[in-house]
């Protein structure tokens, strides 16, 4: 998407925008079903929302035991932290009083519960002094000042099976946006789930400005097999915003992004590396928006790869809906890496100290830069590949970034830099065949080449320090190098995002 340079900051502008909805563009669908065919989502607002039950507050940092963590039982259902009191059916003969379908995205109603009666919640009291607003979400109201487990099932499940996904959600005391992390999109990254963790259960919601919404595993299926992947094969992360009547992928990405992303202000998109690759901790976003490089900027000493994000993405069809959006790519899959998952944690809490939202000062090195290009490097010949770079690791034109050897020949092949960077991420040690992607390089660019470029698109070049005009800067770099460069086409199946 184009940025617009008169864009307020992320906090003035969420703020003023908590309960506008931005129609997805038509392009944005995914593929099964034609855009004219689809069904308006309405997002309800507290003005037209009947009345819901309440979370129960509970102490996100207790273990809590599996027998008292409740399942939902239908597709839609929210489970919450406790027991909730439900109004009985007044007319036993007319179901529709007490149960809608939030599969129908005109329904006005969010409680799909089939029972008649349930336990009362002892009222949760909350400081007549705070001033944040009751979160309305998966047909639940949590209170300012609380912190609540409640659940996400999508109406599409496998085999019959029922797979209610845990959101952790954290209500501020104070008002403010509302920052939304996600992970495991694909089940086997799994440092994201660790980061999510920490995040949400060590913030105390009464220090707390605006709501957290965390999602620790977003494909609990992948997650249970192991796998990247959903059931049928399918890779959940390219089919958001997905579709109410498209493929399985298509239901669950509909379900996902509109009962939980449309309530986010922002979002932070937690990945890995894939297929035995390994990343170091970046930060890619889409520089030629401005609400999204405020974003990126927030992050501390980290990495920034531009990269407007592939179709289909949860974090491209999230700034196609007007709330902007960043991945963060930490390490390999299948493990769970401590300096990945510490780095991660360390961004996110300056992202909340930057954005109002939580007071919690962490001290960072030296800046890290800003990549507007990268490209992947690939093995020529197959063999066993051995690297011979580090992560983040500065390269020069021509410098041996690793080998390949025929186990059978012994025949070696080299691998060089044709590029002057950084290594950004890089395949494990492992047999190789030919033309397999082996290490990603971040390309420097030069402030002549953004020059150059600039004077051929007419465009005017400001000098000046400060963080307005550096993001202008980094935003005007994109765009520019945006229209001489095409992205590599073959570098979507390499990507983790």
């Amino acid at each position: 998407m184009t940025g617009d340079t008169s864009k307020t900051g992320l906090l003035d502008r969420t703020l003023q925008s908590q309960v506008t909805v931005a129609e997805l563009p038509a392009n944005s669908q995914a593929p099964d079903l034609p855009s004219d065919q689809l069904e308006p989502f309405h997002l309800a607002t507290s003005a037209d929302i009947s009345p819901v039950p309440q979370a129960q507050s509970v102490d996100l940092s207790e273990p809590v035991e599996q027998a008292d963590y409740p399942i939902a039982s239908t597709p839609g259902d929210s489970v919450l932290a406790g027991p909730v009191h439900v109004t009985k059916n007044p007319d036993p003969g007319n179901p529709d009083t007490t149960n809608s379908d939030t599969t129908n995205p005109d329904s006005k109603h969010t409680d799909t519960r089939k029972t008649d009666t349930t336990e009362l919640v002892p009222e949760v009291i909350v400081d007549s002094e705070q001033h944040g607003e009751p979160l309305i979400i998966l047909g639940a109201k949590v209170p300012p000042g609380t912190s609540t487990r409640l659940s996400w099932k999508p109406d599409q499940s496998f085999e019959g099976i029922a797979a209610p996904t845990p959101v952790l959600v954290v209500n501020g005391a104070q008002s403010g946006p509302t920052l939304c992390l996600t992970a495991a999109i694909h089940g086997d990254e799994l440092n994201g789930i660790e980061m999510v963790r920490r995040i949400l259960y060590e913030t105390e919601p009464e220090k707390l400005h605006g709501t957290l919404i965390g999602v620790p595993i977003v494909n609990l299926h992948g997650f249970h097999r192991t796998s990247r992947y959903l059931p049928d094969r399918r890779d959940l992360n390219r089919y958001f915003p997905g579709n109410p009547r498209g493929s399985s992928a298509a239901r669950i990405a509909y379900s996902f992004f509109n009962e939980i992303i449309r309530h986010c202000d922002a979002l932070v998109d937690l990945h890995t590396g894939s297929f035995h690759r390994t990343n170091l901790p970046q930060v890619r976003a889409d520089l030629t928006d401005a609400a999204i490089v405020d974003l990126s900027q927030s992050f501390g000493a980290t990495v920034v790869l531009h990269n407007t994000g592939t179709q289909g993405t949860l974090r491209r069809a999230a700034a196609d809906a007007g709330i902007p959006a960043i991945t963060l790519e930490a390490g390999e899959p299948m493990r769970v890496q401590q300096a990945a998952v510490n780095h991660g944690v360390k961004g996110i809490e300056t992202l909340l100290n930057k954005l109002a939202m939580y007071k919690r000062i962490r001290f960072w090195g030296d800046p890290e830069p800003v990549f507007y290009h990268s490209q992947w490097i690939r093995a020529e010949q197959g063999g066993i590949l051995f690297s011979e770079v580090e992560l983040g690791e500065n390269v020069s034109i021509g410098e041996l970034l690793g080998t390949v050897t025929d186990p059978i020949t012994n025949v070696r092949t080299e691998i060089q830099s044709p590029f002057k960077g950084r290594v950004l991420g890089r395949a494990l040690d492992q047999v190789v065949m030919p033309g397999f992607a082996a290490f990603r390089i971040g390309i420097e660019t030069s402030e002549q080449d953004v020059l150059q470029e600039k004077s051929d698109t007419g465009d005017a070049v400001d000098d000046g320090e400060g963080p307005e005009l550096e993001a202008a800067k980094i935003m005007r770099k994109a765009r520019a190098l945006d229209t001489s460069r095409e992205q590599e086409k073959d570098d979507i199946l390499e990507m983790s995002e």
